[in-house]
C-alpha cells in the first residue's frame, strides 16, 4: 500500500543557525493513528508545519496523497486538514459561517448536508447558530476540528487536540478520532497526554532533538521495550532488601509492604523461578502477587532520556578533542 504521506530527508535550520529537524523519513499509512510524541522543542510542531505548508524546509521532499508539497501545493493542501494546538477564530462569527468560509478557501462548492453531519458528529449542530465567542472552551476545540474537516480532507493533524480538555470531553474525542478513521480519515496525533497514544495510536513515532528516535508499532513497541515487574505482597514490612536477595534486580515499595522484581518480557529466562526459591532459601512469605507492564509513557522517558545522556556524551567527547 503506497503511502499516503512520504517524507524523505527533510530537515529545517533556521537564520539563527537553530536545526529544528535533522534528516526525517517518514512513511505514515493511509487509514492510521499515527501519533507523535516527544518533549517540548522537539521539533513536532515544526515537522506538521511544513506539511501542512506554513513553514518552508531547508532540505528533503513531503508528498501527500502523491503530491509535492511545493510543486503542487495547492492539490497537496486540499488534502490535509489541521487544527492547531492554539483556538483562533473570529470571535463574532456565527458557527455555521466559519465552517461555510472554511470550506470554500480550499475552492469547495457549497455542501450543506456534509456540514450539518459534521456538525452533528461534534455536537454542535444545536450551537450553528450561536456566535463562536459564546461557546465553551470545548466547544471551540470541536469546532476547529470541524473548519479542518468542512474541505473533506483525507488527512487531518491534530496538535495537541486535548490539550485544556476536561476528561469527559476528552473521552468524546477519543471516540470521535476514533470514528475519523474508520470513515478513511488518517490521523497524525501530537499530544503530551502519553494515555492519550496508548489508547488510541495504531503506531508511535518519537521525536527528540529534531531527530526521530524511534517509528514502531505501538503494541509491538510495548512489547519489544517494555519491561514487567512482579509485586509481592508482604505479610510485614521489611526495612531493607535482604542480604540474601541483593544481586537480584529488586526495589522496595515506599513503605516496605511490596517487593517488587523487575524482568525482561523479551528474555526466555525471566528468572521468576530463581527469584522464588531465593524467597523461599530466605524465609520470605508472601500473601499475594501481581505483575505490572511498563506503560508506554516508561518507554517514551527512558527513549528521551537515552538520547539525552547520548547527546550530552557527544558534547562531552567533542569538548575533549
Amino acid at each position: 500500500m503506497e503511502p499516503i504521506i512520504s517524507i524523505r530527508d527533510l530537515g529545517k535550520t533556521y537564520a539563527g543557525g537553530f536545526t529544528a529537524l535533522k534528516n526525517i523519513n517518514l512513511d505514515i499509512r493511509p487509514g492510521e493513528i499515527f501519533a507523535l510524541l516527544g518533549p517540548n522543542g522537539a521539533g513536532k510542531t515544526t515537522l506538521i508545519s511544513i506539511v501542512c505548508g506554513i513553514v518552508n524546509a531547508s532540505q528533503g521532499s513531503v508528498t501527500v496523497s502523491g503530491y509535492d508539497i511545493q510543486r503542487d501545493y495547492r492539490r497537496a493542501r486540499r488534502e490535509i486538514g489541521l487544527v492547531p494546538q492554539e483556538i483562533s477564530t473570529d470571535a463574532f462569527e456565527s458557527v455555521w459561517s466559519a465552517v461555510k468560509f472554511s470550506r470554500g478557501l480550499f475552492g469547495k462548492g457549497p455542501n450543506s448536508n456534509y456540514l450539518e453531519n459534521i456538525l452533528r458528529q461534534l455536537s454542535l449542530w444545536e450551537k450553528k447558530s450561536n456566535k463562536i465567542i459564546t461557546l465553551s472552551g470545548g466547544m471551540k476545540r470541536r469546532l476547529m476540528i470541524a473548519k479542518a474537516l468542512s474541505h473533506e480532507p483525507h488527512v487531518l493533524f491534530l496538535d495537541e487536540p486535548t490539550a485544556g480538555v476536561d476528561v469527559e470531553l476528552r473521552q468524546d474525542m477519543w471516540a470521535m478520532v476514533r470514528g475519523l478513521r474508520d470513515s478513511g480519515v488518517t490521523i497524525i496525533l501530537t499530544t503530551h497526554y502519553i494515555e492519550e497514544a496508548e489508547e488510541m495510536a495504531d503506531r508511535v513515532g518519537v521525536i527528540n532533538r529534531g531527530e526521530l528516535v524511534v517509528v514502531e508499532e505501538k503494541n509491538v513497541l510495548m512489547q519489544r521495550m517494555g519491561e514487567k515487574e512482579l509485586s509481592l505482597t508482604l505479610p510485614e514490612p521489611l526495612q531493607k532488601i535482604p542480604d540474601a536477595l541483593a544481586d537480584l534486580p529488586l526495589r522496595l515499595n515506599s513503605d516496605g509492604s511490596e517487593l517488587i522484581y523487575r524482568f525482561d518480557i523479551k528474555s526466555e529466562d525471566t528468572g521468576i523461578a530463581e527469584f522464588l526459591r531465593c524467597l523461599n532459601a530466605a524465609n520470605i512469605d508472601f500473601r499475594d502477587l501481581h505483575t505490572r507492564e511498563s506503560s508506554l509513557e516508561e518507554i517514551f522517558v527512558n527513549l528521551v532520556h537515552g538520547e539525552h545522556q547520548k547527546h550530552e556524551g557527544q558534547l562531552s567527547g567533542e569538548m575533549q578533542e
